[in-house]
């Protein structure tokens, strides 16, 4: 994966990434509790998002058919705020039991470290890798009342009006704000940031045309570009995504942005090895199964290949040096 920029990698990053590998590792060491009869009740699964978001829409593909393999309800829980800091520290303080697991896009995760270096909990210790869920980008939309019908307009409108054009995100520190923080970086704009509480809020106004412009996740705007109540302008990722292959990529536009974004599954750290192995592996089981291989692609993302809870967390050392590095070069604030 590449970003507008490909910066060195700071001590910061490294203990990140090292730290979430660590975490995983010592979870496997731990075998502090019994999981022979591991699940005899409901697991809830915390969501980093608001309710109807792409976060909620993607835990529910996964925890239906997950409860039926378990033989337990697993129960969805939306937590919204902060670009997940309320849901990370809500599973991070919980038992490591296997009952209470975190669902999150890979922003909450990589990006939250750095921007609020007074986390109310440990990234680096408290949360465990557990599996990948999906793969994708971010999408660059608009309200169809602006005109715009790619990047190259709303470059256009913004340089002869500096300062008039705002733009929504799901939160400081997203990948939605970064995103558009690196567009303004490269063309020299002057476009105010809107950081919005949920994602449902930040699609509600700029279908209600509050704002005219935003970055929003991969699927929860997908029915109201078909509908025509908001305009695609281009993707981010290192390829198009199955439900939007006729908006072409940012890279295809002239601004090279591939990263591509995720969501996945965490545990508190302790939870025992047994668990972290079981739920690795049916997670990805049935991400490969027809039926919720369709419903993914339908949202709009891809099925990650199968890896163990030690790779995912590889890769998300991999992911922190991208992002924190793209945090760095556009000069974002930490909070």
């Amino acid at each position: 994966m590449t970003t507008p920029t490909q910066p060195s990698i700071n001590r910061r990053t490294v203990l990140l990434g090292s730290m979430l590998l660590g975490a995983g590792v010592n979870s496997f060491a731990n075998t502090n509790a019994n999981t022979g009869n591991w699940p005899n009740r409901p697991i809830r699964i915390i969501v980093a998002g608001s309710s109807g978001a792409g976060g909620d829409i993607f835990a529910r593909l996964i925890a239906a058919p997950l409860s039926e393999v378990l033989k337990q309800p697993v129960v969805v829980d939306p937590k919204a705020g902060a670009n997940g800091l309320i849901a990370c520290d809500a599973v991070a303080k919980a038992p490591g039991d296997g009952y209470t697991l975190l669902f999150a896009p890979s922003s909450a995760i990589l990006i939250n470290p750095v921007i609020h270096p007074k986390l109310p909990y440990d990234a680096e210790k408290d949360l465990v890798p557990v599996a990948q869920v999906g793969a994708a980008g971010i999408l660059l939309v608009a309200n169809p009342s602006t005109g715009f019908k790619n990047l190259a307009d709303m470059v256009a409108y913004a340089k002869a009006h500096p300062g008039k054009l705002a733009y929504g995100s799901w939160g400081t520190g997203s990948s939605g704000h970064l995103a558009m923080e690196g567009i303004k970086a490269r063309y020299g704009l002057d476009m105010p940031h809107a950081p919005y509480k949920t994602l449902t809020s930040e699609v509600t106004d700029l279908i209600g045309n509050n704002i005219s412009v935003g970055f929003t996740d991969i699927a929860s705007p997908i029915p109201h570009m078909k509908a025509g109540r908001l305009v695609g302008l281009g993707q981010t990722g290192s390829q198009r995504w199955p439900a939007t292959k006729d908006l072409p990529t940012l890279s295809e536009q002239g601004y090279k942005f591939e990263a591509d974004g995720w969501y996945g599954v965490f545990a508190p750290a302790g939870t025992p090895p047994e668990i972290i192995n079981r739920l690795n592996a049916e997670i990805y089981r049935l991400q490969q199964t027809p039926a919720v291989r369709e419903k993914i692609e339908g949202q709009n993302m891809i099925v990650p290949a199968s890896a163990s809870a030690q790779q995912f967390a590889a890769s998300i050392k991999r992911d922190a040096a991208i992002w924190q590095g793209l945090a760095r070069t556009t000069d974002l604030k930490e909070k």
